[in-house]
C-alpha cells in the first residue's frame, strides 16, 4: 500500500503548480502593454480562467470519478502546462483572441480537474483528519502565488515576456506530472492503523454517500452554494486588483506591490490550514458564521485605514478567509454528502466560483468607474456578506436541528 504522506506531497505538486493563477496582477500590466489595451481587457483571461474552473470541475466531476486520479491529475498537467506555454505563444504572435483561448479556456480546464483531483483522493486517505489534510493542500494552492508572484516578476525583468510563459509552463507541467505518477485512491473500505471513527466533532449529518443529482435536492448545497459565490466574488474582486491596489493605496513601485502579492499568497496558504484545522473542531457552519461576521466589518472599513501596517494587517485577516473557506470547503461536503461522489459535488458547489470570477471583478470595476471610491466599493462587498452570514445562520440550524433530531443517524436530502 502507498504511503498517504507521499500522497499529500504529490497532492500538494498539483496544487502549488496550478495556483499560480493567484498571481495573475503580476501579469496584468506587462501583458497589456504587448496587446495596447487597458488593465480591464486583459483581466478577462483570469475571469475566464475561473469560469473554466468551476465549469470543468463540474462538467468532468463524474469523468475523473470513472477514469481514477493518476489520469486525471496527467490531464490537468497537460491542460494548465499547454495552457501556459500557448500564452507565450499568443503574446509571440500578438493574439489577444489565442491568450484568452490558451489562458482562459486550455489552462481553466486544467486549473479545474487539477483542482478536485487531489481534494476528492485525500479525503478518502485521511479519514480522521479530513480538514487538516485538505488543509494542508490547499494551502500550497494559496502559497502558490508567493513563489511564483516575485518569480513572474524577476522573468519579466529579465526576460521576453513571451519566453517567460514557455519556461512557467515547463515548469507546472514537470510538477504536475511528476505528482501525477504516484497519486492514486485507497483500497476500498481503507482506515488508518489505529484509527476508529468516532462521533463527528463537527456535529455534522451524512447524507450516507449521496450522488451529485441527490445532492442537489437538498437545500443546504445552496446554502452552501451562494455562501461561496459571495465569498468568491468579493475576495476575487479583491486579489485580481491587489497589485493595483497596492500601488494606488499605498503608492507601492510594481515591485513592492508584487510582494504584497506574495504575502497575500502566503496568508492565502496560511489561513487554508489554520481554518481548515479550526474548524475540525469548531464545526464547519460556525466556522461559516465567524468568517463572514468577520468579513463585514474588515470590508466596510478597510479603504478608510490610513497606516499601511494595519491596512495590510487587515487586507491579510481577509486573505485568511477567502483561502479558508475553500480549505473549510471540502471537509464540509464529506460531512454533509458523504465521499461517493466528492469530486462531482465539489465541482459543482465550484461553479460558483466560475460566476464569481466574472461577477466580483466586473462589479468592482463596474462601481470603481462609477462612484471613482474604493471605499465605496469594498461597503458594498461588505452589504453582500451580511447575505451570506444570514445563509450561513440558516444552514447551521437546518444541520443543529437534523443532528438533535437524528442523534448523528443518516437522514434523506430536504
Amino acid at each position: 500500500m502507498k504511503n498517504r504522506w507521499l500522497m499529500m506531497l504529490s497532492a500538494i505538486g498539483i496544487h502549488i503548480s496550478i495556483g499560480s493563477v493567484y498571481a495573475f496582477s503580476v501579469i496584468t500590466d506587462p501583458v497589456r502593454t504587448i496587446f495596447e489595451v487597458d488593465s480591464t481587457t486583459i483581466k478577462w483571461a483570469f475571469q475566464i480562467t475561473i469560469l473554466m474552473m468551476g465549469f470543468s470541475a463540474a462538467l468532468l466531476g463524474e469523468w475523473v470519478n470513472k477514469i481514477g486520479p493518476r489520469k486525471s491529475a496527467a490531464l490537468a498537467g497537460i491542460c494548465y502546462g499547454v495552457g501556459i506555454i500557448g500564452t507565450g505563444f499568443a503574446i509571440h504572435l500578438e493574439s489577444l483572441v489565442l491568450f484568452f483561448l490558451s489562458y482562459g479556456v486550455i489552462g481553466g480546464i486544467g486549473l479545474g480537474v487539477g483542482y478536485i483531483t487531489p481534494v476528492s483522493v485525500l479525503v478518502k486517505w485521511f479519514p480522521d483528519r479530513r480538514g487538516l489534510a485538505v488543509g494542508i493542500v490547499v494551502m500550497a494552492f494559496g502559497l502558490s502565488s508567493l513563489i511564483f508572484g516575485p518569480l513572474m516578476q524577476y522573468l519579466f525583468q529579465n526576460i521576453d515576456i513571451s519566453t517567460t510563459f514557455y519556461v512557467l509552463g515547463g515548469i507546472y507541467m514537470l510538477f504536475i506530472m511528476g505528482s501525477a505518477s504516484y497519486i492514486e485512491n485507497p483500497p476500498e473500505g481503507y482506515l488508518p492503523k489505529n484509527y476508529k471513527p468516532k462521533e463527528s466533532k463537527t456535529k455534522s449529518i451524512s447524507l450516507s454517500d449521496v450522488t451529485g443529482k441527490e445532492a442537489l435536492k437538498s437545500n443546504r448545497f445552496y446554502f452552501i452554494w451562494f455562501m461561496m459565490f459571495i465569498n468568491i466574488s468579493c475576495g476575487i474582486a479583491l486579489i485580481s486588483e491587489a497589485s493595483q491596489i497596492a500601488q494606488f493605496q499605498l503608492n507601492y513601485t510594481p515591485m513592492q506591490a508584487a510582494g504584497i502579492v506574495g504575502l497575500i499568497g502566503a496568508f492565502n496558504g496560511l489561513g487554508r490550514l489554520f481554518w481548515s484545522a479550526f474548524s475540525d473542531y469548531f464545526g464547519r457552519t460556525s466556522t461559516f458564521i465567524i468568517f463572514f461576521t468577520i468579513e463585514i466589518f474588515a470590508f466596510f472599513f478597510l479603504a478608510q485605514i490610513g497606516y499601511p501596517a494595519v491596512f495590510i494587517g487587515l487586507l491579510m485577516l481577509i486573505i485568511t478567509i477567502f483561502g479558508g473557506a475553500f480549505a473549510t470547503l471540502p471537509a464540509f461536503l464529506t460531512d454533509l454528502f458523504g465521499t461517493k461522489q466528492l469530486g462531482t459535488i465539489l465541482g459543482m458547489v465550484l461553479i460558483s466560483k466560475g460566476f464569481a470570477g466574472l461577477f466580483g471583478p466586473s462589479l468592482y470595476n463596474f462601481i470603481m468607474q462609477e462612484t471613482g471610491s474604493l471605499t465605496t466599493t469594498l461597503q458594498v462587498f461588505s452589504g453582500m456578506f451580511v447575505v451570506a452570514l444570514i445563509l450561513a445562520v440558516l444552514l447551521h440550524r437546518s444541520v443543529t436541528t437534523s443532528y438533535k433530531e437524528a442523534k448523528l443517524a443518516p437522514i434523506k436530502a430536504k
